[in-house]
């Protein structure tokens, strides 16, 4: 459900700075996404146990294995965002499995057109690989 609300959100969403994205590391294919988390339902944020305000964004991470058919895997991830500024805060991931995926959520708070840049390390079949993408949060 929490998949079929994220497609659905980025679908429906004009915004180019919500659209997801990708990278490839050899045989991993990790897709990401940094958004307010106000664009998902309260029900949804209540059932995962997930701060809902208008200065708390979400960055949701999936890990796939493309030797597998992109099949999803278990990652240990841990990172960091930092504003232009130099403010740092740890993110704490969060795991969620609903069917065969799995997803990492952590959030961070933001200020509005507030720049993050994310910096996460992404361990996961014996090998780290760093991701590293930035946002502009806008508080609605």
């Amino acid at each position: 459900m929490f998949k079929i609300l994220l497609i659905t959100l980025i679908a429906t969403l004009s915004l180019p700075s919500v659209a997801e994205q990708k990278q490839d590391f050899a045989n991993l294919e990790v897709h990401y996404i940094a958004l307010p988390s106000t664009f998902i339902k309260p029900y949804i944020a209540t059932q995962y146990g997930l701060k809902r305000s208008k200065h708390t964004g979400l960055v949701n991470i999936s890990v796939l294995d493309k030797n597998q058919q992109s099949t999803p895997i278990e990652a240990e991830l841990v990172g960091t965002g930092r504003n232009l500024i130099g403010q740092t805060e740890q993110l704490k991931f969060k795991k969620i499995k609903e069917g065969k995926s799995v997803y990492y959520i952590a959030t961070y708070p933001f200020t509005n057109e507030e720049i993050v840049k994310f910096d996460i390390q992404i361990k996961a079949q014996g090998k780290t690989n760093r991701l590293k993408f930035q946002h502009k949060f806008y508080v609605e």
